[in-house]
């Protein structure tokens, strides 16, 4: 649906959201050093590794990272169409997903160059712009396929992911800079905990969401690999992996029950 005409702030809106894209593949490049930096993993003493903490995804999970980028960049050019200018949906939304982008690489040069702690400043951020973003998607409805695969889909992979990234790299601040170590019994259990904060997230955001399946595929796909990485990997953690995967069987099972549902109700107003 387009809006009464803007011109000149429709075409800065597809202007900073090109440039917000830029930003954050180039920040991306740094961040996997291949400008000469340090890549991610080796960064802040190793903290952000995948045997950092019991929470820390094994080093496949991501691989997530190359969709999201790609999903970003088809959505930057996407939205530059002359016929994608003036709609309320971009309008609502296309600040918002520029934010994200800003944020995303900002995170990666805060690993890069500052400390720990601003790493979970930056994605805290970051996923409270993504939370704000998918709203707005959800109270202005997709209208076309490309709606729905360019933004509903982007910003939910990428809200999926960052929700379970940010307990990741929250947890391993903690570890590394305030909690005293723990032995293996105690991070155990206070994987589990978390774990079960991230059930109801995951729950929340399904049933807020209308049971936008992208979400909870993201964070199914993370938590499966942090049951993989307890399994498989260093530190061995065997009932956080065991909760790692009910946890992402209950996030997935929710979000298909919400869609059905949203469906039923969708069809129920038609009739």
């Amino acid at each position: 649906m387009d809006a009464p005409a803007r011109p000149g702030t429709d075409l800065a809106r597809q202007i900073v959201v090109i440039s917000s894209v830029v930003f954050m593949i180039i920040a991306a490049m740094v961040g996997t050093g291949l400008f000469g930096g340090t890549n991610v993993r080796d960064l802040q003493g190793g903290a952000l590794d995948a045997d950092s903490t019991v929470l820390a995804p094994a080093t496949s999970a991501f691989s997530i990272w190359s969709l999201i980028y790609v999903l970003m960049i088809a959505y930057a050019i996407w939205q530059a169409l002359p016929s994608q200018r003036g709609r309320e949906r971009q309008r609502r939304a296309g600040w918002w997903i520029a934010a994200t982008a800003v944020l995303n690489g900002g995170w990666l040069l805060a690993a890069q160059f500052l400390t720990l702690p601003a790493t979970v400043v930056a994605i805290v951020a970051l996923l409270a712009a993504l939370g704000v973003t998918i709203r707005r998607l959800v109270h202005t409805p997709a209208e076309t396929w490309a709606d729905r695969l360019f933004m509903d889909g982007t910003v939910g992979i990428h809200l999926g992911w960052v929700s379970l990234a940010t307990v990741a790299n929250v947890t391993a601040w903690l570890a590394a800079d305030v909690v005293p170590a723990m032995d293996a019994d105690a991070q155990q259990l206070w994987g589990v905990i978390v774990l079960v904060v991230v059930a109801l997230v995951g729950i929340a955001v399904a049933v807020g969401t209308g049971g936008r399946i992208a979400p909870a595929l993201a964070m199914t796909w993370g938590l499966v690999w942090i049951g993989v990485a307890r399994t498989s990997g260093e530190p061995h953690a065997p009932a956080v992996a065991t909760a790692a995967f009910i946890v992402a069987a209950v996030i997935l099972v929710t979000a298909v029950a919400a869609t059905l549902r949203r469906r039923a109700v969708a069809a129920t107003i038609g009739d």
